[in-house]
């Protein structure tokens, strides 16, 4: 009898370990700050006259998570309203006018739930999705203030951008759902056959995507809701003009003469290894009739692209947004494959309208092509190549017919020489090319310095390649630019903020800086936290940084339990590894699941912690362990010494590759209490054709693969360790599984683990119900384990 009573008793507890638990909620002060208003973004006017002025809603509800969602080709479509599953909205508009930030609210219909809007390049106009709850709508606004629907159509936003403007500016390109398209089609009762896949000697790298399709009802799917009627939409009638036939698409842009159209149109036969972005496509031009003028390319399955290589063929396509229609595109001179030896690996083309000429070519790239931007005037582009060995980017001053010019070589992590990004100007045609002044650009920058970011406008003469700084942060504040107003950058729409003062938005000019919005502290209980800055060196000299946060009412020489939050990066040198990045003149503001609530339970926080891995491109994950160990003790131990620390009541957590050095540390060290591991990979052989920045693939490294995998260790992981992850996560390589096969592993080899799924959550955790309840584990889980801990043994 007794033995089968605690059969029972083990059972009952079992039960008791897995079972569905309900929601719970923080304590009251972090429920406080997370129910703060949200501040207003804005989105300028081409004519930089206006701002619309947009609040998105904070969170979704799990109930919106939980509407049905078909996910098929890398897609997840909601069933209901053929548009994206769970999208951002915003709540409230209002329209400010530029200088004088007068402002007249825009009244939205009760329900209604806006997409992002989006001017016209006249900026007269602007317009928006409003998803309903039978479908997406096109909705239209003016300067007034006033907005309406148009039309009587329904929007397909399943895959690609659901309306652009057209140049005359009163046109619209919207992706409608074809107006005689039936019911979905339902899942046969029983299937027809088994689910086959070959392949004959045909070697390439399998990514680890999710929502792939799996079976011919998926296809079927896939056809009945990515399907697009194209249409031209007035949006001053509503008048719908079919384009073309019906088709699903990549890409359409209209080119800047208005009558030609780039179109990236998918066509089978389809993959159940790979998203649709990569299915074979039939990249074409067509004119407004919907006749195909010109066909680029018919591009296959890219199936067998090199690992960091590139498919064979046009890539990159775009319109010249300066000419009326100018193709530009880049092809590959190496076969796609980075490790084939080359004088170039790529080549830039161009093919003008009617498109039955030779292409020619703009530009040839010793390294990979990475990007390009006309000048609106003058015929110059900006092009930039990459090598990936050496994380090393070049940008070239290029013009048909002239030699290439080197403007920026520099290494790609190297953010204190990064020169900022040329400041663009919306063309009339609503095409965005770089800006010109006179002689030179502007350069919009992060600014990132030794003591924190401090953004900045400078001028570049395009004849001597030197800047001039007109707009530089100040070093007690944090100011940076949301829109040049002027061709000759002296008038700006900041956003300002200081460790003691909200963001607000102003417009800068001639030296002085007039605010336009006054938006108030939205959680003046924060006003208390300090933070700073803090370098120091790991042993082997590599400079470190983390920002020390510090709660309410700290009392100096207190030592606290203390939480060590991080994400580790792959450097080439240990001088671009230190570098600090951010400020800490930033505004204090938490949202979401961030672990910087801890403040608020009494704990120090070490943010962004730098744990960088440096070594050779190759190689360098060879001594991952032993780096992140070192760089971890390196900040406990300067945290100590600061005094603020009690080293033997040490958390670390982090977010996916955060989550998977969470693991090593706690198998690889003795350094922390307990960890916090959300959405993370800790099997690197589920992941074997490479991971971050590494790329060889598990049968060229297997050790480093083995090593770096905390599931190979998890009978050294004793202290205990929360592992979150969200059910439906679909981001390549942090498949669900993971949690699931790590939590059995440390559960099997007598760790103390807890795992939380979080039901219809993705990688990043969205619901308002979700978040409460990941920020109630985080916060119990450290409570118990690390700032309650007992005294450790010797």
């Amino acid at each position: 009898m007794l033995p089968r009573l605690i059969g029972i008793l083990a059972l009952s507890l079992c039960i008791c370990a897995h079972a569905q638990e309900t929601y719970k909620k923080p304590p009251q002060e972090i429920l406080d700050v997370l129910n703060a208003p949200v501040t207003p973004v804005p989105v300028v006017s081409p004519a930089r006259d206006a701002a619309l002025m947009v609040t998105p809603r904070a969170y979704s509800s799990i109930a919106d998570l939980a509407q049905p969602v078909v996910r098929v080709a890398g897609l997840r479509i909601s069933a209901a309203t053929n548009g994206p599953h769970a999208p951002m909205y915003f709540s409230e508009m209002s329209m400010v006018r530029l200088p004088s930030g007068s402002a007249t609210k825009i009244v939205l219909p009760p329900g209604l739930k806006a997409g992002a809007p989006q001017w016209n390049p006249g900026g007269k106009r602007f317009a928006f999705t409003n998803t309903s709850a039978s479908g997406m709508e096109l909705w239209v606004g003016g300067l007034t203030g006033a907005v309406r629907r148009i039309g009587t159509f329904k929007v397909n936003g399943a895959a690609g951008a659901a309306f652009q403007w057209m140049p005359d500016g009163k046109t619209m390109l919207v992706r409608t759902i074809p107006a005689a398209r039936g019911k979905a089609p339902q899942a046969p009762a029983a299937p027809s056959g088994p689910n086959v896949q070959e392949s004959y000697a045909k070697g390439s790298a399998v990514w680890t995507f999710q929502d792939l399709l799996k079976n011919p009802h998926d296809e079927a799917l896939f056809d009945y809701y990515a399907t697009t009627q194209l249409a031209l939409v007035d949006s001053v009638t509503g008048a719908a003009t079919p384009l073309g036939r019906p088709g699903i698409f990549q890409t359409v842009t209209p080119a800047p003469d208005g009558r030609h159209f780039l179109v990236a149109r998918v066509r089978r036969p389809y993959s159940y290894l790979y998203t649709y972005t990569f299915f074979p496509k039939d990249v074409e031009v067509w004119e407004r009739s919907g006749k195909v003028v010109h066909t680029l390319a018919k591009l296959p399955l890219q199936d067998a692209v090199p690992v960091d290589g590139v498919p064979i063929g046009p890539r990159s396509y775009a319109w010249n947004p300066v000419e009326p229609a100018t193709l530009v595109w880049a092809e590959a001179l190496d076969g796609g494959d980075p490790k084939t030896q080359v004088p170039h690996r790529d080549r830039v083309l161009t093919l003008k309208a009617p498109f039955n000429s030779e292409p020619r070519e703009f530009i040839r790239l010793e390294q990979r092509y990475a990007g390009l931007e006309f000048f609106e005037e003058g015929g110059y582009a900006f092009v930039s190549d990459y090598e990936r060995e050496r994380r090393w980017i070049r940008t070239y001053l290029a013009k048909t017919g002239e030699a290439p010019k080197l403007v920026w070589s520099r290494d790609r992590r190297d953010a204190y020489k990064d020169p900022g990004e040329p400041v663009m100007h919306r063309l009339p045609t609503g095409h965005s090319a770089v800006m010109v002044a006179g002689a030179g650009i502007l350069l919009d920058g992060a600014g990132a310095t030794p003591e924190g970011d401090r953004p900045f406008i400078d001028r570049l003469d395009l004849a001597t390649l030197k800047t001039e700084r007109l707009f530089e942060s100040a070093a007690d504040e944090y100011e940076t630019v949301t829109a040049v107003l002027d061709r000759e950058g002296r008038s700006l729409l900041t956003r300002f903020e200081s460790p003691s003062a909200p963001p607000n938005y102003a417009i800068r000019a001639a030296g002085v800086r007039k605010p336009v919005t006054a938006f108030p502290d939205p959680a003046p209980s924060l006003r208390g936290i300090r933070k700073q800055l803090v370098k120091y060196k790991r042993p082997d000299g590599v400079p470190l940084s983390f920002t020390l946060y510090l709660p309410p009412n700290y009392k100096e020489g207190t030592r606290l339990p203390t939480v060590v939050w991080a994400y580790p990066l792959e450097y080439n040198d240990p001088s671009t590894a230190g570098q600090v990045v951010g400020s800490p003149q930033r505004f204090t503001m938490l949202r979401g699941m961030s672990h910087l609530f801890y403040l608020l339970r009494g704990y120090a926080v070490l943010d962004s912690a730098t744990m960088p891995v440096v070594g050779d491109f190759k190689t360098v994950n060879d001594t991952y362990i032993d780096q992140v160990v070192a760089s971890a003790k390196a900040a406990i131990d300067k945290a100590t010494e600061m005094g603020v620390t009690d080293p033997n009541r040490v958390g670390v957590g982090g977010h996916s590759y955060g989550a998977f050095m969470t693991a090593n540390l706690l198998a690889h060290s003795d350094l922390f209490r307990a960890g916090v591991a959300r959405s993370g990979a800790y099997n690197r052989t589920l992941t074997p054709f490479g991971f971050q920045s590494e790329r060889r693939t598990f049968w060229e490294a297997r050790d480093t693969y083995m090593k770096m995998s905390p599931f190979s260790y998890a009978d050294k992981i004793k202290e205990p360790i929360l592992l979150i992850h969200g059910e439906a996560d679909n981001n390549p390589g942090t498949f669900p599984v993971q949690s699931d096969r790590m939590y059995q592993a440390i559960r099997g080899n007598g760790g103390s683990v807890r795992l939380v799924f979080l039901p219809h959550e993705s990688h990043g955790y969205m619901a308002r119900e979700s978040i409460e309840h990941v920020l109630w584990e985080m916060m119990s889980w450290f409570d118990r384990h690390v700032k309650d801990a007992p005294p450790r043994a010797d």
